[in-house]
């Protein structure tokens, strides 16, 4: 794979996939969090740097049909040109000749950013007109970068097949330190290697779980999905989520984990509640849950024995809260596991969605070695399948 360390962008006009799609005040529709156009910064600085264009390319939000306000990227504008220090220029379409124009008056040093892709069905879900929408968004530009992690597992015009009409293409830093920390650091970790899975449903986490055992030491399980197993282990749930339909599937699951001497580890205490609310009335029970309540989040016990299993590792992977962390009387499992993360001397991977957020909350996002971008490609990539996004600029 190139490398955009060893390409000189000077006189390059470089078509960039960024991740944008961040969140939107709905009355002023400005940027609310600039997390994402930060993580952009580093590769843009680059081909400035080098004496190169940027003409940058995303997606914002969910459009229906055709263009909206509202999901326009000509909001993005304002922030990213005060994070980049200099005038951001902007062009109300993403192809024709009005975008062509713009790409041709562009200079060494300057930015430009294109509509939203997702105006167009072409760009995730028209196949057949995608190859023909991904040429013209490549017309007018020397090399292509995908920055994006988090769409990097859709085969998207602008993740993909653009590839197919440019000589150089490459991942820029932000896509290559996911491949870096996801990829190599999981398929070569340090041992001991501890995963922790949690979220809600055991089928939302099969692959990954199946992924797991091969490669780690310890898998340490928390959320709703820990339920499941309890169940499968004969145990009284009371009113706690479970995925009946996967009890035989859980069972297999355990019984692989033993077979490769995986330490599976399931909550030993929870609380469990009287109702789905903050203010519930909440009793700490072991294993069994009664049947009138249903368990919200791990208890004290467990957060002590999955610390000290933690604090074992060399490589720790998280992907998944450990209760309903979003109610603070069902938080404390979540952010007990993220504060014995960061305090551990291991290499630290959290792996996209709630996680990120647990993580951000708790205010130790910097103890951590990487915190990935994406949510549903974080999840993928750990599962170990090819991303279009990834195979595209390695081809």
């Amino acid at each position: 794979m190139q490398l955009i360390d060893n390409y000189n962008f000077a006189g390059k006009k470089a078509i960039v996939r960024v991740d944008f799609n961040v969140p939107l005040d709905k009355d002023t529709l400005a940027v609310t969090d600039d997390t994402r156009i930060r993580g952009a910064l580093p590769t843009i600085q680059k081909i400035l740097k080098d004496g190169g264009s940027a003409v940058l390319m995303s997606h914002l939000g969910r459009p229906k049909e055709g263009p909206e306000d509202k999901f326009s990227l000509k909001h993005v504008v304002p922030s990213l040109s005060e994070l980049l220090g200099k005038e951001v220029k902007f062009v109300d379409d993403c192809i024709g000749d009005k975008v062509l124009k713009a790409k041709a008056s562009l200079k060494p040093g300057e930015v430009l950013v294109l509509e939203n892709l997702r105006f167009y069905k072409a760009e995730n879900k028209d196949k057949e007109a995608m190859p023909e929408f991904a040429k013209q968004l490549a017309e007018g530009c020397d090399v292509y970068v995908n920055d994006a992690f988090g769409t990097a597992h859709r085969s998207h015009a602008s993740t993909a097949v653009i590839a197919q009409f440019m000589e150089y293409k490459m991942a820029g830093y932000l896509l290559e330190k996911e491949i870096k920390f996801l990829g190599d650091t999981v398929a070569n970790p340090e041992k001991p290697f501890v995963a922790i899975v949690g979220g809600a449903k055991v089928s939302g986490k099969l692959e990954v779980l199946t992924s797991f055992i091969e490669k780690v030491d310890s898998i340490l399980i928390g959320g709703g999905m820990a339920y499941t197993f309890l169940k499968a282990l004969g145990h009284e749930i009371g009113n706690s989520l479970v995925e009946e339909e996967l009890i035989d599937t859980a069972k297999e699951i355990l019984a692989n984990a033993e077979k490769k001497g995986v330490n599976f580890m399931l909550p030993v205490d929870n609380l469990a509640a009287d109702k789905f609310d903050n203010d519930a009335d909440i009793q700490l029970v072991g294993l069994d849950i009664p049947s009138d309540r249903m368990a919200l989040d791990i208890g004290p016990e467990t957060i002590k024995l999955y610390a000290e299993e933690i604090a074992k590792a060399k490589t720790v992977v998280w992907n998944g809260p450990m209760g309903c962390f979003e109610m603070p009387n069902f938080s404390k499992g979540t952010f007990g596991v993220c504060k014995a993360v960061a305090d551990s001397t291991a290499i630290s991977i959290i792996g996209g969605g709630d996680s990120v957020a647990a993580v951000n909350q708790s205010g130790l996002a910097d103890k951590m070695s990487h915190i990935s971008t994406g949510g549903g490609a974080s999840l993928e990539f750990l599962e170990g399948k090819v991303l279009p996004g990834i195979a595209a600029v390695r081809d």
